[in-house]
């Protein structure tokens, strides 16, 4: 499954984890995407929202 927002474009973003003896390895945040029935351009369609989105109401659920 894809991990990129369709609505805001959010994808995995890379970073490291710093321990308290600050060893550093990488890591990715991955985006909460979620596969949801909503409707675009008038048109039902299952499209990979992040939780931000449908939390701030940018999706309508079909």
């Amino acid at each position: 499954m894809s991990k990129v927002c369709t609505i805001c474009g959010k994808s995995p973003a890379a970073g490291r984890n710093v321990s308290h003896s600050h060893r550093v390895t990488a890591r990715v945040f991955r985006p909460n995407i979620q596969k949801v029935t909503a409707l675009v351009d008038g048109h039902v369609r299952r499209v990979n929202v992040c939780a931000k989105c449908m939390k701030a109401g940018k999706v309508t659920r079909a």
